[in-house]
């Protein structure tokens, strides 16, 4: 069900001193930062493979978001309730329908379907201020 890890999207109460330590300390790359609806996000590449890491202030907690693509929405969702998964916070995000939740175990997961693909490149490039 489950295409790949695509992002891990974190908390953080200070985005910029994340990206500082992220690029100075880890070496990362700061692909994008942006302002809007009262919140600032900023992607990040960690590694040449890996999930990019999207730091943003309006989470609550310091606990990250697994953010998985599949390859189809309605399938992940249904898989997802039968499995007992209650609890379930539908959205849109940028490149399509999103579905977050919590595991039996506590760990906080997303899906996604890529519907959007030209959605990863709208950002690119832009830091706000």
């Amino acid at each position: 069900m489950l295409v790949s890890l695509d992002f891990l999207y974190t908390p953080t109460a200070d985005v910029d001193a994340a990206i500082t330590q992220h690029v100075e300390a880890l070496g990362a790359e700061l692909e994008w930062k942006v302002r809007g609806m009262g919140t600032v996000v900023a992607c990040l590449r960690v590694s040449e493979d890996g999930p990019r890491v999207l730091l943003t202030e309006h989470l609550e907690g310091t606990e990250p978001i697994l953010v998985y693509r599949v390859a189809s929405y309605d399938e992940a969702l249904a898989r997802v309730r039968a499995g007992g998964i209650t609890e379930i916070r539908e959205l849109e995000i940028p490149h399509g329908p999103c579905a977050s939740f919590h595991t039996a175990n506590g760990q906080h997961m997303a899906v996604y379907e890529l519907v959007r693909p030209e959605a990863a490149r709208h950002f690119d490039g832009r830091f706000d201020p």
